[in-house]
Formats: C-alpha cells, structure tokens, sequence
C-alpha cells in the first residue's frame, strides 16, 4: 500500500512541470511585473503630469508653480522612457512628451474627480490642492516603484526604477516642506 501511494507521488510530482508549464501559457495575457509596472507608473505619473500642466498657469505661489514646470519635465521623460522601452526598434534622444489627450486617457475615474476639481480651483485654494493631490500622487508613485523594486527581473528597467524612486522621495521632501511652510 505505501509502494503505490509512494509510486502516484512520484507519477503526479513528475507531472507537475508539464501542468505549471500548461497553466502559464494558458495565462499568456496575465501580466508581467515589468508590464504592471509600466502601466502603474504611467497611470499614477498622467495624473501627476496632468494636473502640473494645469499649475503651471494656475499656481499663484511662485514654489508650487516651480515645482509644477520641474513635475512637468520630470513626468514627460518618464512618460517617453517608458514608452521607448515598450517598443522595438532604435532609441531617439529627442524627448516625444505626451499630449494632454494621451495624458488623460491615462486617467481613472478618481484621476478625472482630482483633475476637474484642480481645474474648478483658484487662488491659495489652488496651490493647496495641487500640492496635496501632489504629495498623495508621489506616495503612490513611491509605493509603485518600491513594489517594483521587489519583483522586477529587467536590469534597464530596475536601473530606470531606481533613479525614479530617488527623485520620488526628494519630490515627497520637497512637497512636505512646502506643506509644512503654509
């Protein structure tokens, strides 16, 4: 009796390869760590992105409107690398930033809310807000890369991911600091 049972563990142990195997073609579509990234990144940077393009007319304290053209660059390189590493072919230096229309389709339903209240905004009211939905942004961007950070397997991209995370957490300083001044 325990020949056989011994004998079925061994059959099914062997067999577990070919299944693992069988199963993970069958979730060809599931997604990559580096595509969740990719998409995650680019989710929570479009809304950063969107709503510093806004600032940069809106913003009425002279700090908010520096940091907002400092995020636009920022999230226009980040939004170009990751886009060039998603396609084949030879990498262009000249930098492609996306258009307010890419940029919004980028967004969910929480990011549109965030948006159009930013845009019903003025004054100190403005700033505030901006810099809020800011610093509540960069901790999801951080959370995202630190994630990331954990999982990911593609040298280029964990390179990429580092260096954002640097910048991330020095936006977070930044924006804190500025929460922390009013």
């Amino acid at each position: 009796m325990n020949r056989r049972h011994m004998l079925k563990t061994t059959v099914a142990l062997a067999a577990l390869p070919a299944m693992l195997a069988s199963v993970a073609r069958a979730q060809g579509t599931a997604m990559t760590p580096e595509k969740k990234h990719a998409e995650d990144t680019k989710k929570a940077g479009s809304l950063s992105l969107a709503t510093s393009r806004v600032a940069q007319e809106k913003a009425t304290d002279p700090m908010v409107k520096a940091f907002a053209g400092w995020e636009v660059a920022e999230q226009e390189t980040i939004a170009d690398i990751l886009k060039s590493m998603e396609s084949e072919g030879k990498a262009e230096g000249a930098l492609k930033p996306p258009s307010d229309s890419e940029v919004e389709a980028m967004l969910d339903a929480e990011g549109k809310a965030t948006l159009d209240k930013l845009k019903a905004a003025s004054g100190a009211e403005f700033d505030h807000a901006y810099v809020a939905a800011q610093l509540d942004g960069h901790r999801k961007l951080l959370a995202i890369q630190e994630e990331y950070l954990k999982v990911g397997q593609n040298r280029e991209r964990l390179s990429v991911t580092k260096l954002a995370r640097g910048q991330i957490k020095e936006h977070i300083d930044h924006l804190q600091m500025m929460t922390d001044a009013k």
